[in-house]
């Protein structure tokens, strides 16, 4: 199963750039949607992804990245 990665293309505390990368590099097989997905409460104060259901947030991208890791579905091995 996929993982399922959620951004706002809003929040003014992460960048698109940077961050979408290292999250394709996490989780290859990540589905990362961007757009609203109201949390604009947090949003305004902190990064955040929401990640598999997980609303996750740190003081900066590198912690949310860090904190993410840890809620990412790795892909079933095949024998």
């Amino acid at each position: 199963m996929a993982n399922d990665i959620r951004l706002c293309d809003e929040c003014n505390h992460i960048k698109m750039k940077s961050i979408v990368p290292k999250l394709l590099k996490m989780a290859p097989d990540a589905e990362i949607k961007t757009g609203c997905i109201s949390y604009c409460g947090p949003c305004g104060k902190r990064p955040f992804v929401y990640i598999n259901g997980r609303y996750i947030s740190g003081p900066t991208e590198d912690e949310v990245l860090a904190k993410a890791e840890a809620f990412v579905k790795q892909p079933a091995v095949k024998k």
